[in-house]
């Protein structure tokens, strides 16, 4: 089982010194993969630990990976209606490529009415538009010459098509990874019920014609308690899920460097 860690692109941890070392630190900590968010407008009264400031996903993670080498780049999630189902795919092959194969692309279909609202769409229409992206960008990965709306076009550079980990509950996330993504990627799954739900998975994949993908979980461990984080990483371990992600708060530097060596203690 893989370790990721979550990295705060928003508030003042969102500062570029201050995402560069959190960044550092990870890689060095001998983490597998860093985390980060979307949102695009936060209403201010909702803006409380951001204070509404948020740094794109896309962009951020491309920053990174100028600054590492190792460590593979995730979103958590993405989501997809926010964006135009072509360029969300060219952002993301142009990723992959700078970043040498390093890309882990989670996608959800969102939940925050404000931000559909300060976009101007249907909230209610956010699945079937979720669902037409995944096949563009599917599509787009297949193959160097591509059709959209009566027009050929290439895509290039074309590299190999990251992992696409669907987000969001049962049953609509799984029949949605069942039949786009390559794994579901679940907020704060409880070990108990993975088996329980890889079995639905399973079904859905199997009515879908293909293999069962990966589950990732994203949730917290009582980092100030290693016996306690050991059992339950153990927990997950044996329930069979790819990668667990460690949801991180913090407010400096120096907080992050200590949950990053309590991870490492982990892992070594």
């Amino acid at each position: 089982m893989e370790l990721g860690v979550t990295l705060r692109n928003m508030g003042a941890e969102s500062e570029a010194p201050v995402i560069a070392r959190c960044a550092a630190l990870a890689e060095a900590g001998g983490l597998e993969s860093l985390w980060i968010t979307d949102h695009i407008a936060i209403p201010p009264d909702d803006a409380e630990g951001s204070g509404g400031r948020y740094v794109d996903p896309l962009i951020t993670l491309a920053w990174i990976a100028g600054a590492t080498n190792r460590i593979r780049l995730g979103t958590g999630v993405l989501i997809l209606p926010y964006r135009g189902a072509l360029m969300t795919a060219k952002q993301v092959a142009s990723l992959q490529e700078l970043s040498q194969g390093r890309v882990l692309l989670g996608v959800g279909i969102g939940w925050m009415s404000a931000e559909f609202r300060a976009l101007g769409l249907d909230r209610k229409q956010r699945g079937t538009i979720s669902d037409q992206t995944l096949q563009i960008l599917n599509s787009c990965f297949e193959s160097d010459e591509v059709e959209l709306n009566d027009q050929r076009f290439l895509f290039k550079p074309r590299p190999i098509k990251p992992p696409v980990l669907v987000g969001g509950q049962a049953p609509h996330a799984l029949q949605r990874a069942a039949r786009f993504g390559d794994g579901w990627i679940p907020m704060g799954l409880e070990p108990e019920r993975v088996g329980e739900l890889r079995a639905e998975y399973d079904g859905y994949c199997e009515r879908a014609g293909r293999a069962t993908g990966s589950i990732t979980v994203m949730g917290g461990l009582p980092l100030a308690d290693l016996s306690r984080s050991r059992s339950r990483l153990d927990a997950y371990r044996e329930a069979g899920i790819q990668r667990f992600v460690c949801g991180m708060r913090y407010q400096t530097v120096e907080d992050y460097e200590q949950q990053i060596d309590a991870l490492h203690s982990l892992i070594t």
